[in-house]
């Protein structure tokens, strides 16, 4: 009987765009990486040149800003062309809790709690507690969506099911975005400001941490993007996404924080608005048999 020619699975074309989004998100854990060591290197000069400190931390934000839009190419890239595969989900979420977990804690504690506050004061303790909560619950969102993306069938009862729509909770890059855009917005080290002015941002800034770790962890949905730009809408994604690439360019500061802000923003608007509706909805009457 003659041996059947069988050609091995993922081999040539096929195989190489395999590739394609594995480099998507190794450059974004460069970014992270890269992120961890300027908000170092920032927060060795925050005292003796504050200036070039700022640049550093300035560095650290660009580079996370970078992380998010390969982190979103990498899975758009998976989709389209049908490349993702279970250990790319593994590896992109790994990526995720580097660039998105631990670089932002590195740059807000270099940036503004050690700066604001003496090591060993209460100001001080709070801040690396919320930013060790604030990692946990990214982390804990990261192995929640993995479950989910992995095994979209109900695992228990009660589990929530893979809407491709949205997502549950917060997801961890806008989150770690958000707190990058905040130092881009203004990278001078908080100690520059002043002890009564550096106190009282270091404190907002905790309270913004401990919100973005409850949203994470909670149920609200957020808008996926993923079928963004199908049929007709596809024109009017691009000029959107051209118009915003201008703002961005133009007026950095301004366009990246309120981009994030709004997408924070968003999932927990149309919660109230949802729970206000359910509270004020006229009953129904029960018909009598």
């Amino acid at each position: 009987m003659a041996e059947e020619n069988v050609k091995p699975p993922h081999r040539g074309l096929k195989k190489g765009l395999y590739v394609i989004p594995t480099l998507f998100t190794a450059a974004n854990v460069a970014m992270g990486y890269l992120a961890v060591l300027s908000s170092i290197r920032g927060f060795q000069l925050s005292a003796e040149d504050p200036h070039l400190a700022a640049s550093y931390f300035n560095s650290a934000g660009i580079a996370i800003g970078l992380a998010i839009l390969f982190d979103t190419v990498d899975g758009r890239i998976a989709r389209a062309t049908r490349t993702a595969t279970e250990i790319g989900v593994q590896f992109d979420s790994l990526a995720d809790v580097l660039t998105f977990g631990i670089a932002p804690t590195a740059l807000v504690y270099a940036w503004a709690i050690a700066p604001a506050f003496r090591e060993g004061t209460f100001g001080h303790n709070l801040g690396v507690f919320l930013l060790f909560a604030y990692l946990m619950c990214g982390a804990f969102r990261l192995a929640r969506f993995n479950l989910q993306a992995t095994r979209p069938a109900k695992l228990v009862e009660g589990a929530t099911k893979v809407d491709k729509k949205a997502f549950v909770g917060l997801p961890i890059p806008p989150a770690g975005g958000l707190l990058a855009a905040l130092v881009h917005f203004s990278p001078m080290p908080l100690s520059s400001f002043g002890e009564p002015a550096a106190s009282f941002y270091a404190y907002s800034l905790l309270g913004l941490i401990a919100a973005l770790s409850i949203l994470m962890v909670s149920t609200i949905r957020y808008t996926s993007m993923k079928t963004a730009g199908s049929g007709r809408q596809g024109f009017f994604l691009v000029l959107a996404i051209a118009a915003i690439a201008m703002f961005i360019w133009f007026y950095s500061q301004y366009a990246l924080l309120a981009l994030a802000a709004v997408y924070v923003s968003h999932g927990l608007i149309w919660w109230i608005f949802r729970l206000i509706g359910r509270v004020f909805r006229p009953a129904v009457p029960v018909e009598e048999a």
